[in-house]
């Protein structure tokens, strides 16, 4: 069962691979970074790549800027073999696999978050909280209408300007409202906004992280990020 707080220290039995005085880095640009812009793999006992999203596998450890282009790099380079120093096989569809991973990761964050009370669904719920600065994020289906998503957006700019805040309060696009039927069941939305607490900062955290993985260096695009890679 996933929490809301994850370890940020390397097991115990985890060697250097990936690792600098500076802190953890990419084995592909061999760039440091936060335990947040990363993403530690290990080998499974039979001896497959997997990604260790909670940091917390026992074994030596590599890591990966969160960039599925990163992630499909390592693996046609065979890069995970000299970071592991162990004759370990990346699957071809790891890069697709480890989206999967995150995607499942923040809904289970929602669901979580939903029951804490940190994360409100429907059109004129996510209206309110945004105008009243209770929510932190906000979030649509990819399918969601354009003129809901409008009114929201419209909503989010009117808190911005009239806060003076640095930035809008963030939107994102991940899934279909089909895609969230199936992992999400009766707790699918169109529109849904988050609210401060532990668990709603975690589907924020979450969030970032799967953005990040999936628009890499890219610009954010108006509304949030784009769909799955195939």
């Amino acid at each position: 069962m996933m929490t809301a707080h994850e370890p940020d220290a390397l097991p115990q039995d985890d060697d250097l691979a990936g690792y600098d005085v500076n802190g953890r880095m990419c084995i592909v640009t061999r760039e440091s970074g936060s335990p947040d812009e990363l993403i530690r793999f290990v080998a499974a006992p039979d001896g497959t790549v997997v990604a260790d999203l909670k940091r917390e596998l026992p074994g030596r450890g590599c890591w990966v800027k969160a960039d599925r282009s990163l992630v499909d790099r390592a693996v046609a380079k065979k890069l995970f073999a000299r970071a592991l120093k162990s004759d370990v096989k990346a699957a071809d569809d790891l890069g697709a696999s480890v989206d999967r991973l995150l995607a499942a990761q923040l809904m289970q964050m929602m669901n979580m978050a939903r029951k804490a009370g940190q994360f409100i669904s429907g059109s004129s719920k996510v209206d309110a909280a945004v105008r009243s600065g209770a929510a932190i994020a906000v979030f649509h289906a990819t399918d969601a209408a354009d003129d809901g998503v409008r009114k929201i957006d419209q909503a989010r700019k009117a808190w911005h300007l009239g806060m003076e805040t640095e930035e809008e309060i963030p939107s994102y696009r991940f899934f279909s409202e089909s895609e969230m039927e199936g992992l999400m069941g009766q707790n699918a939305f169109i529109h849904a906004a988050v609210l401060a607490g532990q668990a709603g900062e975690g589907v924020v955290k979450r969030a970032k992280m799967l953005e990040q993985y999936r628009i890499g260096g890219q610009s954010r695009a108006a509304g949030g990020a784009g769909r799955q890679k195939q």
